[in-house]
């Protein structure tokens, strides 16, 4: 069964307390191009995030958040009702055993609705979201990390660069039945509309007096920060 193959790695994985994946790819890493010599300066390191490995900083942990601990949800340090659950940090969610034991992925798998997480009025997560963090598990479910330096300013769309953020960052809360605020970001017109007014590139930017976002976790990096201001200031399109 996969689970029993699941529970062999991580045990195996908890026993010898392997270093993390390393966050760089090095089949990616360095070099000029032109096979060295020449220029007395160091060639530039470029990092780049391996696209078969899950970062639990970048991936996890953002989608973890928004769903399970913001909004409607319960899971955080902030409140007494989290069944002893706290999901915003790495070490309070290893902490609490349920991916050690199956409890998380059985969670939000769960064919009964009243018992899936996250509850009721909070949307469900989507297959691709589930898909994630099995992988993750499957990864070993390690606290790794990985920001590349190379930032695309090029190939800015909605629906490549934007909308993959708006998923795992801010849809737990603005998304469902009752979304926060009454903006239900899985609509592309209504995230048009907030950046078109200058609401979301103020929160993303963490402006004084305006409502911060995301609200919890850390803020998005410059390079996240730099494509949604230049995907705003060409109109927010539904490209």
């Amino acid at each position: 069964m996969w689970w029993s193959l699941l529970g062999v790695v991580l045990a195996f994985s908890a026993c010898q307390h392997e270093a993390p994946l390393s966050p760089v790819d090095d089949t990616l890493l360095g070099g000029n191009g032109n096979g060295g010599g020449g220029g007395s300066e160091e060639p530039e390191e470029v990092v780049t995030c391996s696209p078969t490995t899950v970062w639990f900083q970048q991936q996890i942990q953002p989608l973890l958040i928004s769903n399970c601990t913001m909004g409607n949800g319960c899971h955080s340090s902030a409140t007494d009702d989290n069944d002893e659950i706290d999901l915003t940090s790495y070490q309070a969610l290893m902490n609490s055993g349920i991916v050690q034991d199956g409890d998380l992925w059985e969670a939000i798998n769960d064919d009964d609705v009243e018992d899936r997480m996250p509850q009721s009025p909070q949307a469900p997560l989507t297959q691709e979201q589930i898909d994630l963090i099995g992988l993750w598990i499957q990864q070993g479910a390690q606290n790794n990390s990985c920001e590349p330096t190379a930032c695309d300013t090029v190939n800015v769309t909605y629906s490549g660069t934007i909308r993959p953020v708006i998923q795992s960052r801010c849809q737990g809360c603005h998304s469902g039945a009752t979304p926060q605020g009454g903006l239900d970001f899985s609509s592309w017109s209504v995230l048009n509309a907030v950046a078109n007014d200058g609401r979301l590139a103020a929160s993303i930017q963490h402006v004084a007096g305006v409502p911060a976002m995301p609200p919890s976790g850390s803020r998005l990096s410059d390079c996240r920060i730099e494509q949604f201001l230049i995907w705003i200031d060409a109109g927010a399109p539904n490209n």
